[in-house]
């Protein structure tokens, strides 16, 4: 079986000697030394290891089952959640006036990979819950927030976003989900919603459902989408539960992975609900969270490729097989360790490389949504709203490759399922597609996000790497590794984004049929530039005496690695783009 062991001195690493974060000047950073963030995540890597990382396994294998309209998680899940609860993680990063701990955002990021790695599906129901805090929070009345925001910060009530039908999944245009306005100012929301994370479960006093609906005689198309709160149990004026409302499980959905999060179609029958918002609005509410979720479904992605690389590691330095071609390494053993093996090698260096690069990536964009929230930095949020489609789409596409990469370290062994590898695999697929699809996430980057303010953020993201390049040229651990390299790649970026900016216009399917290579440029670029900042405070580190010498010689010789075999795949995907729409439009749909 598996096992996880938390990356506390990777992590710190980058909060404190990447991002400096306690000299930021983002309100609550100066709180964030290193004896707190320390003790932070040690806490939570030994809930991690010792709660979550067992259960993994167990939700996998027993998945949620749905009796007499009650659905059961599996065992061992429901203690955990408690677990959960009672040491306030659900509450980390909440207001402290709905009984939140109020620390940084990003704090609760490096916390959210922790308890991913060890247990995504259990993590999932907090997660939800996290997602619909923020929607009620900067949407709802001041009676709302009293009402569901105490209790969903605690986790005693969990919650849940109802967007999908089953006949429309990306285009929420054609949704038919009503709610008949009621002469009470309440709503009765009628319609089917699939592919619901955590819609029920027995962990929770009650599930405040958050709907999609159309309301009769608005606006077509998304236009006409409103959000509502649909609780499970209508909260009585005293803030007691009261009668079951009329919504329902209408099946848990056989899946893939996530075994352990009962992913349900949820039935509404004239179900009471609240007005979340302006009428008509819905679609705002829904994206004011939606920086935070698909940065949450990045983290995932990369999330399941760490725990895989590090039993894979542990794995190839355990077993033996066949002899270093250059010698033997092992002359007591019928064998030599998988690991001395250069194929190995540079599978394993694949996943190092980009797991801690993915990293650094997410925490820089979590700090740019603290820069965002708490400085009403309009910058902030616009560089980051940039990058939130290459930190989804990228880094999904890469974990789940890369957890592929890990089962391929065991050979025969990855295939089967006592020892787990599979899991991750399975688990990390979701990854590519909820939150918006990757292909979505492409066309967003490219059809909306680089235009967005005059095409201002993505000439500022190009400015930071100018600056960075210009500041470091002679850089003694830069200069030869690492800033030819990134200054290619970032040429080669925008050497895509002006064919986009010369053929779009004429033919717009120039640019959208290259739209997911610009993307995984996009997110090769940021990942280089990640590796130059970590080799830069690598080297800082050892010129100032380190006492870990080891942790950062091999974070530089990463970081070239990530240079020298990853980031040269920028020259493949213009090449791709610059070959225009046409031999990707080619064929009719009829020739197919």
């Amino acid at each position: 079986m598996p096992t996880y062991t938390a990356p506390i001195q990777d992590m710190n690493f980058v909060l404190h000697e990447v991002l400096k974060v306690s000299e930021s000047n983002i309100p609550g950073y100066d709180e964030l030394e290193s004896d707190l963030t320390n003790a932070v995540l040690e806490e939570a890597g030994k809930i991690a290891s010792d709660v979550l990382a067992p259960l993994n396994a167990v939700g996998d294998t027993e998945g949620c089952r749905l009796e007499n309209g009650v659905v059961y998680t599996p065992t061992g899940f429901k203690e955990a959640f408690e677990q959960l609860k009672e040491g306030g993680w659900t509450a980390l990063d909440c207001d402290p006036e709905y009984g939140g701990q109020g620390m940084p955002y990003i704090l609760g990021t490096a916390v959210g990979e922790i308890f991913v790695s060890s247990n995504m599906a259990f993590n999932m129901y907090a997660g939800l819950t996290h997602g619909a805090y923020s929607a009620i929070h900067a949407h709802g009345t001041d009676e709302q927030k009293q009402t569901y925001l105490p209790k969903m910060v605690s986790c005693d009530w969990t919650g849940t976003m109802n967007l999908t039908e089953p006949h429309c999944g990306t285009d929420l245009g054609l949704m038919r989900t009503k709610a008949e306005p009621q002469d009470d100012g309440s709503y009765k929301i009628t319609g089917q919603k699939i592919f619901i994370s955590a819609g029920d479960h027995d962990m929770s006093e009650n599930i405040i459902h958050l709907v999609l609906a159309k309301i009769p005689g608005g606006p077509e198309g998304v236009k006409g989408i409103s959000l509502f709160i649909v609780p499970k149990f209508i909260v009585n004026e005293d803030g007691s539960l009261g009668d079951r409302n009329s919504l329902s499980v209408g099946k848990i959905e056989e899946k893939m992975g996530i075994h352990g999060n009962s992913t349900c179609v949820m039935d509404y029958d004239g179900a009471t609900g609240y007005l979340l918002g302006d009428m008509h609005k819905g679609m705002r509410a829904m994206f004011t969270m939606m920086n935070e979720a698909r940065l949450g479904v990045g983290l995932q992605g990369y999330a399941q490729a760490a725990v895989a690389y590090e039993n894979a590691l542990a794995y190839a330095k355990d077993r033996l097989q066949g002899r270093d071609v250059t010698g033997t390494k092992n002359p007591d053993g019928p064998a030599d360790p998988l690991i001395v093996h250069p194929d190995i090698r540079r599978n394993l260096m694949d996943q190092k490389s980009f797991v801690e690069g993915a990293r650094a990536f997410v925490l820089w964009g979590s700090s740019l949504i603290d820069q965002g929230h708490k400085l009403n930095d309009k910058d902030a949020e616009g560089l980051v709203s940039l990058m939130i489609p290459v930190i989804k789409g990228f880094l999904t596409d890469k974990g789940f490759e890369n957890a592929v990469n890990a089962q391929q370290v065991y050979g025969g062994h990855g295939y089967i399922e006592e020892w787990g590898m599979s899991q991750f695999a399975r688990d990390a697929r979701i990854t590519m597609i909820y939150e918006g699809a990757n292909g979505v996430q492409a066309l967003d980057l490219v059809g909306r996000k680089l235009a967005t303010d005059g095409g201002k953020h993505v000439m500022a993201f190009f400015e930071m790497v100018k600056a960075f390049l210009k500041e470091n040229a002679e850089h003694p651990a830069l200069k030869d590794d690492f800033i030819p390299q990134l200054k290619q790649a970032s040429k080669d970026l925008q050497a895509a984004g002006m064919f986009f900016m010369q053929n779009g216009m004429k033919n717009p399917n120039d640019a959208l049929s290259g739209s997911y290579d610009f993307m995984h440029m996009f997110g090769h670029v940021c990942l280089g530039l990640m590796w130059a900042r970590m080799a830069k405070a690598a080297h800082d580190a050892l010129e100032g005496g380190a006492s870990n010498k080891e942790f950062y010689t091999a974070k530089i010789a990463t970081g070239r690695y990530y240079m020298a075999r990853q980031l040269p795949a920028t020259r493949l995907h213009l090449a791709r783009i610059e070959t225009g729409g046409d031999p990707v439009m080619a064929l009719d749909a009829e020739e197919f």
